[in-house]
């Protein structure tokens, strides 16, 4: 056994906790996660800092809803604080629940616990049929679905997941309750050292930070994706923490860092900018996802077959 009371060569993954998360619901969507070892922290930060510490495999953890946008707290320890590399996203659709202890009635609840990012999904359905009910923060949408199921809470209610409600005994009062259909949430699966091979449909992610705050500066940045038709799937500035007003770009663009014209553009960036961090190049995620990675590796094989075919028609050097 190891010291981490693992056998050996057996894989772990830290998750965003405690059991019964949206995020441990993305982690078993996955089957390859699935089967390892699931490891519950109680912040987003314990999980990564477990990853890059060895103390487990990978972390998965949110990084941007659909309602909301990003997950702060994820994006800035991976732009700041670590040197993990992001192995692949994982897409989730995401019902939120009003929970309670058995027998609760909605107009009897006075206070409402979740996660935040959870509570601001669903800030219309608070202020229409929870009226004054006070709103107060968790640390995740399960732990606050823990705490309301082990102190008996009568008279406060969980924004949380269904799996929440099962493990911690409590009942749905309302169903889906955020403010807007076809809410999903984005999963980041993290680990240090480690770039994924090429799959032929990727994203890569940078860090941009800017030699000065100029006119033209992201304009010269984004010059250099248009210039080789890469596109941006996302792009979104935060604050350096070194001042008012000093900002880098964080950006998710198609393609592989093994891919030609992405290496090219990252090596013209890397001259051009104060400083570029890469965080990782990955799987992209999506509904056709693997049948469309399946087809691009035939086209592959079926393109590397001519191609060979055409090198056998070469002749051979004048005194081979």
């Amino acid at each position: 056994m190891s010291e981490t009371g693992r056998a050996e060569g057996e894989q772990s993954v830290g998750f965003f906790g405690p059991h019964g998360t949206f995020t441990e619901e993305a982690l078993v969507s996955v089957p390859h996660l699935a089967s390892l070892e699931h490891v519950p922290y109680g912040t987003i930060a314990e999980a990564m800092r477990a990853a890059e510490s060895g103390e487990v495999d990978f972390a998965v953890v949110p990084i941007e809803n659909s309602i909301e946008g990003t997950v702060s707290v994820t994006l800035d320890h991976l732009v700041f604080d670590s040197e993990l590399l992001i192995q692949e996203e994982i897409v989730l659709d995401v019902h939120l629940h009003l929970l309670g202890t058995p027998g609760t009635r909605i107009e009897d609840i006075r206070s409402v616990v979740s996660f935040p990012h959870a509570s601001a999904q669903c800030r219309r359905f608070v202020h229409e049929r929870l009226g004054d009910a006070e709103v107060l923060a968790a640390n995740s949408t399960a732990d606050a679905a823990r705490l309301i199921g082990e102190q008996h809470l009568a008279a406060t209610a969980a924004i949380a997941p269904r799996l929440a409600g099962r493990l911690y005994g409590l009942e749905v009062l309302a169903e889906a309750i955020e403010d807007f259909d076809d809410n999903q949430t984005r999963f980041l699966v993290v680990s240090p050292q480690r770039v994924p091979p090429p799959t032929g449909h990727d994203k890569t992610s940078v860090v941009l930070f800017q030699q000065a705050d100029h006119p033209g500066s992201l304009h010269e940045i984004l010059g250099q994706f248009a210039a080789r038709n890469l596109n941006l799937t996302k792009i979104e500035s935060r604050p350096t923490k070194q001042g008012l007003g000093d900002y880098c770009f964080v950006v998710d663009l198609e393609g592989h860092v093994s891919d030609e014209v992405v290496g090219d553009c990252l090596r013209e960036l890397h001259l051009a900018v104060a400083g570029c961090k890469f965080l990782g190049s990955y799987p992209a995620a999506g509904d056709h996802g693997p049948a469309l990675r399946a087809e691009i590796s035939e086209g592959r094989r079926r393109a590397g077959e001519w191609l060979d075919s055409i090198r056998k028609l070469i002749a051979p050097s004048p005194g081979s």
